[in-house]
This record gives structure tokens, C-alpha cells and sequence, in this order.
């Protein structure tokens, strides 16, 4: 059985063009996942699922392996994360490579390094967890958010928390959108990366950021320069 890193990185990224190998603090933004994954030693193989032949080049610089290249069906924009892990799992048994553990690592996540995935595997399988993934608290309570009526008044979404004291209410917390590890077996009967048995490993706000544009990708290499201070 084989444990296996799969790094999801099409080449067709529209609102940041070349996204997933464009620089990002001296290397393509790619390469801190591939790096993180093999310095953890957790993996038997990482791999790079691409339908792009530069991406592929510059992921087997790095040190992946690209085996295949993406399908055609799972390259566009309605393909999802587990759409594209299916069929690299697919892929790996018809080849007689039985896959145990597997971590998703996105390929625009700089913030990983090896001893988050070594946190991460530690638990899933102390705890038994299906899968596990890095989420982030919200920094204002969400009970006390506000929303707009038809009249374009503003009023409590849950009013009933009007004057309850932000330490009395529950945190929560946001996916960070990083990686998720999981026993493939589990999460292929479920088809999805949370099941009822996922676990969480907690991660600061400024060892985070969504990079959907390019003012998301300039707060993302702020965060990354102040942490390596």
C-alpha cells in the first residue's frame, strides 16, 4: 500500500493568469508544496495532477513526478477537488498500486511546511480521523454578524447574541484552503474530503490567505516575508 501526495495544479487559472507556477517570493508559488510534501517523508510519491506540460516541467524540477497528464473532463472550471483526486487514485489501482493514505496539497499554499503535514498525519491517525485539514478562526464573532433587509435596513443576523460578551460565544473557524489528509479508502465511500469523522489542525491568520487575485496574492507574500523575518 502507498501513501501519496497529490498536488491539483490545471493550467487554465483565469483571474491570475499562470497561477499556480507564477513567482511568488523568489520561486513559483508551486514549489513550496512540492518542497513541503517531500520534507515531511511522509509520502512514498508526490505527484503533480496537471493538464499542463509547463506546469509538469517545473513540478518535476522540483522534485514531483508528473505520471500522467489530467483528462480533458477533469481540466475545466466545473471539475472539482475530488473529481480530480478520484481519478488520479483511479489511475495509480489500475496500475496495481493500492492507495492508502493520501494529502491534497494545493498548489497556491506557501504557508505549508513539513511539520504542519507531520501535525496533520500525527493526529488523523491517533484520532482515526476519515481525514483532516487546517482551518483558520474567524476573527470576529460570526454570531454577532449584521445582514441588510429588503428595505436596506441593518439589523443582527442573531440578535440574541446582542450583548453577549465575544469570549462567551463559540469560536469558528474557516477551512484554509492548504490541504487535506485522508485515508483514501474512507473518503472514497463518502465521495467527499469532510465526512461526520474529520478532524482539524488550527492555523494563525497571518499562516493563511486565499489568492483568488492579485491583491490577495500581493497580502499573501506580505504574510509569507513577515513569518521568515
Amino acid at each position: 500500500m502507498k501513501n501519496i501526495a497529490i498536488i491539483p495544479a490545471r493550467g487554465g487559472s483565469k483571474r491570475i493568469p499562470r497561477k499556480n507556477i507564477k513567482e511568488f517570493c523568489g520561486k513559483p508559488i508551486i514549489a513550496y508544496s512540492i518542497e513541503a510534501a517531500l520534507k515531511s517523508g511522509l509520502f512514498d510519491e508526490v505527484m503533480v495532477s496537471t493538464d499542463d506540460k509547463e506546469i509538469a516541467e517545473i513540478a518535476i524540477h522540483y522534485g514531483a513526478k508528473v505520471p500522467f497528464l489530467r483528462s480533458s473532463k477533469n481540466s475545466d472550471d466545473y471539475a472539482t477537488t475530488y473529481d480530480v483526486l478520484e481519478e488520479v487514485i483511479k489511475c495509480y489501482e489500475s496500475n496495481n498500486e493500492e492507495i492508502n493514505l493520501c494529502c491534497c496539497i494545493y498548489p497556491t499554499a506557501p504557508f505549508i511546511n513539513e511539520e504542519k503535514l507531520i501535525n496533520a498525519h500525527s493526529l488523523l491517525m491517533k484520532h482515526n480521523f476519515d481525514s483532516i485539514f487546517p482551518v483558520i478562526r474567524f476573527g470576529y464573532p460570526v454570531q454577532r454578524g449584521l445582514v441588510v433587509d429588503d428595505k436596506l435596513k441593518i439589523k443582527m443576523k442573531h440578535p440574541e447574541y446582542l450583548n453577549s460578551r465575544s469570549q462567551d460565544l463559540q469560536p469558528v473557524f474557516h477551512d484554509a484552503g492548504q490541504f487535506y489528509f485522508f485515508k483514501s479508502k474512507n473518503v472514497k465511500s463518502y465521495r467527499s474530503l469532510w465526512t461526520d469523522n474529520s478532524g482539524y489542525v488550527e492555523v494563525k491568520e497571518i499562516e493563511g490567505q486565499d489568492i483568488d487575485n492579485e491583491t490577495d496574492w500581493k497580502l499573501a507574500e506580505l504574510k509569507f516575508q513577515l513569518l521568515n523575518e
